[in-house]
């Protein structure tokens, strides 16, 4: 999965802290992780959080190691097929995904178990399905940009994601949601 440059160092800093900052290697946690007694993935996470003082981004790497997940991170492709199934929805989605790519540069895509997210140097946009055959779309633009935004309800995606619309339609992915594009490429 390509990332940008920050996240490839923020993913090497966490391996690289890991062992120097609690004195046990990555094999170390992963024999730990493996005799937690919960099952659902959170209350492994918390566990580890609980009983061994592992922040929540270095229990989610050993736990992604420990158990890995039949939907990978690290295989776009198939997490994307398993989210975009809806035709009406994926027809969108590829539509803005195609403006995004005609008209800016240096656009890393990455694709998540909920959302497809588009980077430069920090997450720009994110798109995931809705019901219906609509597209959320959430922006890093302030809302007041243009009446079809709104602020996201929660801040799921990105805390730079500052402004959502739902789209339904291809018709939607206009000259206008293009310039919106442009603004949010530009602050990232």
């Amino acid at each position: 999965m390509p990332l940008t440059e920050r996240q490839q160092k923020w993913f090497a800093s966490v391996q690289a802290s890991l062992e120097r900052d609690t004195g046990k290697t990555i094999d170390e946690w992963v024999a730990i992780a493996r005799t937690c007694p919960e099952t659902r993935p959170k209350a492994r996470a918390d566990w580890l959080r609980a009983h061994h003082g592992l922040g929540i981004n270095r229990a989610s790497h050993v736990l992604s190691i420990a158990f890995p997940s039949e939907d990978r991170w690290d295989e776009p492709g198939a997490l994307r097929a398993k989210l975009w199934t809806d035709p009406a929805a994926t027809a969108i989605f590829e539509a803005v995904e195609a403006m995004i790519h005609a008209q800016l540069s240096e656009v890393v895509d990455g694709q998540r178990k909920g959302f497809s997210a588009f980077s430069r140097k920090v997450q720009f946009v994110a798109m995931r399905p809705l019901k219906g055959g609509q597209v959320a779309l959430g922006l890093a633009v302030e809302p007041d940009l243009d009446p079809r935004l709104a602020a996201p309800k929660n801040k799921g995606w990105s805390e730079r994601l500052r402004a959502k619309v739902v789209l339904g339609s291809i018709a939607e992915a206009d000259g206008r949601l293009a310039e919106l594009l442009r603004q949010a490429w530009a602050r990232s």
